[in-house]
């Protein structure tokens, strides 16, 4: 996977919120053999003993930051938390959030392209988390973004891939277009489901982190995108309406009962 011109091998992509304990977060962070990890500005930017330990903890896996602006809600929150995330961090990607409604966390999308153009000529490399909706991904586009991360579903809601038919119209238009499937992913099949479909990745972070045992389970997610990457990249069969037979009929002895 190719993301701004660097190469990626691990297709999940990991918060790193949430967690019961940096100890937890570490551990679950290694099982899922993610390269990329996500980081809010303004959890983590706090210093001190915290912010060392996290520091200390991506440092040693060797994963590559990639900063968001979640929580703001207008386009100049974005844009300057932005700037202030490059400056921090040390990187020009950066993951651009813009909530336009509080209740679903969905994006506003007139501001998210706005802010997004406005980045681009500032030279940041820009992952927009956007609906499903294939004009916003095209104007997404059309600025310069050359990643988009569309949702699944709401952020935390665990519903999975609420609207295949959105998603497929999505993947078939652009397909050369690097595609994170963003939020609402809430099971390691519903990752597989995004792969299968010719996704490039899935970002993750509550159903990792809430889960009974968040190691175990970013081990599962591990599997499952890499199960879905492989049976995309072998060439599913086509759903079929009737039955056909997996056992040859030619060759199949028939018996016939002796005349009486």
């Amino acid at each position: 996977m190719r993301l701004y011109g660097q190469d990626i091998r691990s297709r999940l992509l990991i918060g790193t919120a949430l967690y019961p304990s940096p100890a937890v977060m570490e551990q679950a962070l290694r099982a899922s053999g993610a390269e990329i990890v996500t980081v809010s500005l303004r959890r983590e930017a706090a210093g001190g003993k915290a912010g060392a330990a996290f520091w200390g903890i991506v440092s040693a896996l060797g994963a590559k930051v990639l900063p968001n602006t979640a929580g703001c809600r207008t386009v100049r929150d974005a844009v300057t938390t932005a700037q202030m995330a490059r400056e921090l961090f040390g990187t020009p990607w950066i993951k651009l959030e813009v909530i336009g409604d509080d209740e679903t966390l969905q994006p506003d999308v007139v501001g998210l392209v706005e802010a997004a153009e406005i980045l681009i000529r500032d030279g940041f490399e820009v992952f927009p988390y956007c609906t499903d909706d294939l004009t916003v991904v095209s104007r997404l586009l059309d600025v310069g973004c050359q990643v988009v991360m569309p949702w699944a579903a709401p952020i935390g809601t665990g519903k999975g891939l609420v609207n295949p038919y959105a998603l497929r119209t999505l993947r078939a238009r652009f397909p050369e277009v690097p595609m994170i499937i963003d939020a609402g992913l809430g099971a390691p099949s519903h990752a597989a489901q995004a792969l299968e479909m010719g996704f490039d990745a899935v970002l993750l972070n509550t159903a990792i982190a809430k889960a009974g045992n968040p190691v175990a389970m970013a081990r599962a997610f591990r599997l499952a995108v890499e199960a879905g990457r492989t049976a995309y990249e072998a060439g599913l069969m086509p759903p079929r309406d009737l039955a056909s037979p997996s056992t040859p009929v030619v060759g199949t002895p028939f018996w016939h009962a002796a005349a009486p």
